[in-house]
């Protein structure tokens, strides 16, 4: 599969086959200050007269509470001309009222005004009656309207404008970062995993950024990883081969000349090679899942004493002595298969870097409600600041590729992936100069 991408210059310029981000923003913007416009003129201009005959009706009828919370009062007379004062209200009796003469329309299509009439019966404090009329006129609001409209003329000219201008400015804001982060995930697609993630403005955006850098991180370790392992595996399997192919050459060269120690070499070369092969195949059922657990009862002592015995056979001609103390058996629920292959990787890793006594104690103790299990030699140790990361598949502690005497240097890894499978502790104890302890430890029944 081939992947085709545009190179990245100005965010202004970035070809892209949909319409971008910031014009969608500036669009959606633009348009909202667009409907507030419309809301705003519709308001201000159709509905205005409904809206004043409204408002006049609602003021209509509080006039006519206040007069009747002051019917009685001597203050009456102000109240009533108060109204007709400040909301042109005339409030007359109804015996007495005559509605007011209003002036002809000066233009022959004009309407007259509209006015409001409501008469409303008041009780006295004497318990007698009086009905008072109520009148207001609605004034016309053509004079109004034309001032509006003039006002949202200029209103509208300047709201554009300035949502115009505020649109662009906001819709750049947010798509320009979106923009840069774009640019450098091409990068990091193509490979570059030292490219930088700055995006800055919105918390939102900064968080992907952060997110972002973490995984170029996280790849370019993979890839790192990724070509120290193609490296190694290399180096082991080209060793094993040239010795096969060497020997192999002789034996051809000079049948009658052939030896059991060639032949020998041949086969353990093999076996090597197996040992490999299998490992890889091992690390990458772990590591994608596909690697299951059959859990069972078992009896964890003496599936360790025949792992070591087995390892004691093909290590003590080398004069390697593997010696493992524990009080009693014990028994835990875990898949025997993984267990004894973590076990058995800690031990060849032991060996390999056992030193001069070329002895490996293995220690089983119990603490509590979990079984620990301590592989211990008395090699170089390990400098504390490479102790986290020894579980990595192939990572060099000398940064000098070890072959191991026996194994494949993915051990350690291995270790990791099934003891975690079965949420098991796992670790290591180390002093440069003194040795190492690697340890696990599982729950036991």
């Amino acid at each position: 599969m081939h992947i085709l991408l545009k190179p990245c210059g100005d965010w202004g310029i970035v070809s892209m086959d949909k319409l971008k981000i910031q014009w969608k923003i500036f669009g959606f913007l633009l348009g909202f200050c667009g409907l507030l416009l419309a809301i705003l003129w519709l308001f201000q201009t159709s509905f205005l007269s409904d809206m004043y005959k409204f408002v006049r009706k609602v003021e209509l009828r509080k006039a006519i509470t206040l007069v009747e919370k002051n019917i009685n009062s001597p203050k009456l007379k102000d109240v009533l001309f108060k109204l007709e004062l400040t909301k042109e209200i005339t409030v007359r009796p109804t015996q007495d009222f005559a509605p007011p003469v209003l002036p002809a329309p000066n233009r022959p299509n004009r309407r007259p005004p509209e006015t409001i009439t409501k008469a409303h019966e008041f009780v006295l404090a004497d318990g007698s009656k009086i009905s008072l009329t109520f009148y207001a006129m609605v004034t016309p609001v053509e004079a109004t309207v034309s001032t509006l409209q003039l006002q949202l003329y200029i209103i509208t000219g300047i709201m554009i404008l300035l949502a115009t201008l505020l649109a662009f400015i906001i819709s750049k804001r947010i798509a320009h970062p979106i923009a840069q982060i774009n640019c450098s995930a091409k990068a990091l697609a193509r490979g570059d995993y030292d490219t930088k993630f700055r995006g800055r403005g919105f918390l939102e955006i900064k968080e992907l950024s952060d997110t972002l850098n973490t995984a170029a991180t996280e790849l370019s370790k993979v890839e790192r990883m990724r070509r120290e392992l193609l490296a190694n595996i290399s180096h082991d399997l080209r060793t094993p081969l040239a010795l096969i192919y060497s020997y192999a050459e002789m034996m051809h060269d000079f049948p009658d000349e052939v030896t059991p120690k060639q032949s020998q070499t041949i086969m353990d070369e093999v076996k090597r090679l197996t040992s490999l092969v299998n490992d890889i195949l091992d690390i990458s059922s772990l590591e994608t899942g596909r690697a299951k657990l059959n859990k069972t009862r078992y009896n964890l002592t003496e599936s360790l004493r025949k792992t070591i015995g087995r390892i004691s056979q093909l290590a003590k001609n080398d004069g390697y002595r593997l010696d493992f103390e524990y009080t009693e058996d014990v028994y835990v629920l875990a898949d025997e298969v993984k267990i004894a292959q973590a076990f058995y990787n800690l031990l060849l890793n032991a060996i390999t870097y056992s030193g001069n006594d070329r002895r490996v104690l293995v220690r089983q103790s119990i603490k509590g409600n979990k079984v620990r299990i301590e592989v211990i030699d008395h090699g170089e140790g390990i400098k504390k600041s490479d102790l986290p990361y020894i579980w990595e598949r192939y990572h060099k502690v000398d940064q000098k590729h070890k072959r191991p005497i026996m194994g494949t240097g993915l051990g350690l890894s291995i270790v990791k992936k099934a003891i975690n499978m079965h949420n098991g502790e796992y670790g290591v104890e180390s002093e440069v100069g003194k040795g190492s302890i690697f340890w696990f430890q599982l729950e036991w029944e």
